[in-house]
């Protein structure tokens, strides 16, 4: 039994906190004036191996989703795009392509904050994850830290809505 399995508190507060740090990458999204979604990916000793938050309107890049952001550099600083035993922590649920290149990653686990009802792919709209047909399972946790996640994303958009009526 892991360190995990042997204390379900210890392993909500270690997702907790890495969601925090997803929820910091998300804050600079929001400031940069992307949709607020940032991604984490963290190693089994606790360290932070990439970091990414939403830059699709900055790059001028569609697949630039702070999820595959985190990925790229996760790669980039282990000179590998396979990245098993590594848990990718992000705010919003993974779409479709962002699913795909981590389960390509071959990460052992992706947890993410807000449900996504439009575009979520793990389990929102589609459950990518659950095929057992495809070469790799990836565990999947979601709600952590779900309400401050949403709220930022919420307030995001409210503000977009409030520009919108009222232009400057």
């Amino acid at each position: 039994m892991g360190a995990d399995e042997a204390n379900p508190a210890m392993s909500l507060a270690h997702d907790e906190a890495c969601m925090a740090l997803a929820l910091e990458q998300a804050r600079l999204a929001y400031a940069a004036g992307e949709v607020p979604v940032g991604a984490v990916i963290v190693g089994a000793d606790g360290e932070v191996l990439g970091a990414g938050a939403n830059r699709t309107i900055t790059d001028a890049d569609p697949t630039a989703h702070a999820e595959v952001v985190a990925l790229r550099a996760a790669a980039a600083r282990l000179r590998n795009y396979r990245l098993p035993g590594l848990t990718l922590y992000v705010t919003l649920e993974p779409c479709v392509m962002c699913i795909g290149a981590m389960l390509h990653a071959r990460l052992a686990r992706v947890v993410f904050g807000a449900a996504d009802p439009k575009t979520g792919a793990c389990g929102g709209v589609l459950d990518i994850a659950s095929v057992g047909q495809l070469n790799h399972q990836t565990s999947i946790t979601g709600g952590v830290l779900a309400q401050p996640c949403s709220e930022l994303l919420r307030a995001f958009f409210r503000e977009r809505r409030n520009k919108e009526r009222n232009p400057s």
